[in-house]
C-alpha cells in the first residue's frame, strides 16, 4: 500500500529549543523518501520518528545556513555506515558547492555509498522525473542562494462506473481499456476518454527561508500540502522582510491565493513561546482550509485527492 505523508524531525528556526530541534522533513512518496533541510541532530530525531537511512532516496537542501544543513555529515556518514543498497541524490544550490563539500567529508569514514550530487542553478528547473513524481526547483529571496522545492505526481484518469455500464464495460474489459486505450464491445470501439476523466496528480511544495516573491507563488500552485516557513509573527514583518523570512499571515495569504488544500505552518523563531499563535494569525489572513502547526515528531499525511 502507497504511503504519502510528511514526517516531521525539527521545526526550530536559527537555534534549536528544548521542544524544537533543528529543521528537518522527510517525505514519503510510494516507497520513496526525500529528506529536505537536514539541521543539527537530524539523525538522532530520525531514530526518534522510525525512520532509517535506508528509506532515503533524496537529499534536498534549500540552502546553506547551519539549521538547514549541519545535519548534513551525520546523515550521511549513516548511509554509508548502513550500506543503503539504493542509489540516493542530493539537490543543493550550486552556490554552495563548497559548502556540501565540507559537510559531506567533515571527518574521516568509509565511503560505501555513492552519493549522487545534482546540484541547482540558475531560476532552478526540472531536477527528475521518474514514475511517481517530477521533482523541480524554483530561487527563492533570502540573503544567501535559496530554493524551494516542489514534487508533483503525473495526471491519471479516473474510472466512472455509470459510463463504463453505459457502454457494456464490466470484468476484464475494464482493464483492457485501461491498459490499451480503448477496447472493442458489441462492434464498438470504446475510446479510454469516454468512460473515464483526468485525475489530477497529486502536488506537494517545500518552501523555507524566503520573503514573498514570484517563486513562493510558483512553488505553492494548487498544492494538497504546503510546507512553508512562518518565522514570525505578522507584528514583526518588517523584521521578516530585512531578514528574507515569513510571517504566518504571509503565509497563509500565499496558501489562500495559490489554492492549497493543506498549509503546514513551520521553522518557528525561539521569540515566541504560544505556538497556537501561529494559526490564529494564518487563520485571521483567511486561510480556510486545512491547516497544520508543525511540531516535531509529528507525522502529517498528505490529503487524499479531492
Amino acid at each position: 500500500m502507497s504511503v504519502r505523508e510528511l514526517v516531521v524531525l525539527g521545526t526550530a528556526s536559527q537555534v534549536p529549543t528544548r521542544h524544537r530541534n533543528h529543521n528537518g522533513y522527510l517525505l514519503r512518496w510510494d516507497g520513496q523518501g526525500l529528506l529536505f533541510d537536514p539541521g543539527e541532530g537530524t539523525q538522532r530525531q530520525m531514530l526518534r520518528a522510525g525512520v532509517a537511512a535506508h528509506d532515503l532516496h533524496r537529499i534536498c537542501v534549500t540552502h546553506f545556513h547551519g539549521d538547514h544543513s549541519l545535519g548534513l555529515p551525520g546523515v550521511i556518514q549513516r548511509i554509508n555506515l548502513d550500506r543503503v543498497p539504493h542509489p540516493v541524490v542530493a539537490h543543493y544550490p550550486a552556490s554552495g558547492q563548497q559548502f556540501f563539500d565540507r559537510l559531506r567529508y567533515a571527518t574521516a569514514y568509509r565511503e560505501s555509498v555513492q552519493i549522487g550530487q545534482q546540484p541547482v542553478g540558475g531560476d532552478g528547473g526540472t531536477l527528475a522525473v521518474t514514475d511517481a513524481y517530477t521533482l523541480s526547483a524554483r530561487r527563492l529571496s533570502h540573503p544567501v542562494e535559496s530554493y524551494g522545492y516542489r514534487l508533483v505526481e503525473p495526471d491519471g484518469r479516473r474510472m466512472l462506473p455509470e459510463r463504463l455500464a453505459a457502454h457494456g464495460i464490466a470484468g476484464p474489459l475494464v482493464g483492457t481499456v485501461q491498459r490499451e486505450g480503448a477496447v472493442r464491445v458489441a462492434g464498438r470501439t470504446v475510446a479510454l476518454e469516454e468512460v473515464s476523466e483526468v485525475r489530477r496528480g497529486q502536488r506537494f511544495a517545500f518552501v523555507m527561508d524566503t520573503r514573498l516573491c514570484d517563486g513562493v507563488y510558483a512553488l505553492a500552485d494548487g498544492c494538497d500540502q504546503l510546507v512553508i516557513e512562518s518565522t514570525f509573527l505578522d507584528e514583526d514583518v518588517v523584521l521578516a522582510t530585512e531578514h528574507g523570512h515569513l510571517t504566518a499571515g504571509q503565509a497563509a495569504q500565499v496558501a489562500t491565493a495559490a489554492g492549497v488544500r493543506q498549509l503546514v505552518l513551520t521553522h518557528f523563531s525561539q521569540r515566541y513561546g504560544d505556538p497556537a499563535e501561529f494559526e490564529r494569525q494564518a487563520r485571521a489572513a483567511g486561510f480556510t482550509g486545512e491547516l497544520v502547526v508543525a511540531s516535531d515528531l509529528q507525522r502529517i499525511a498528505v490529503p487524499k485527492r479531492a
